[in-house]
């Protein structure tokens, strides 16, 4: 079995980790990030249920990786877009009047 060399990312607002890992085929998402030692930087991501994407494009934890694919694991939004929108939109009708 032949071995993928594949980064795992995670970005906080201040620092960004950036591991390279070969992993056997076959192996998940899920895995990759157990396996690149990610979770020993971030211990609290162990304790969420993560969003991953493969190069921006949204994936789940059991699919498998490919070479060469960067894995990105994203954070919580800490305010709902549409909420924040309609609070601009509502802010924008208030000015022009």
């Amino acid at each position: 079995m032949s071995q993928l060399n594949v980064e795992v990312i995670y970005a906080l607002p201040d620092k960004q980790t950036l591991l390279s890992v070969s992993v056997p085929e076959e192996t998940t998402v899920g895995q990759t990030i157990e396996l690149s030692g990610m979770y020993q930087h971030y211990p609290e991501l162990r304790e969420r249920s993560l969003k991953v994407g493969i190069f921006s494009r949204p994936v789940k934890l059991t699919d498998p990786v490919q070479n060469g694919d960067r894995v990105e694991i994203y954070r919580p939004l800490l305010a709902d877009p549409k909420e924040l929108r309609k609070i601009r939109a509502e802010r924008a009708k208030a000015k022009a009047k």
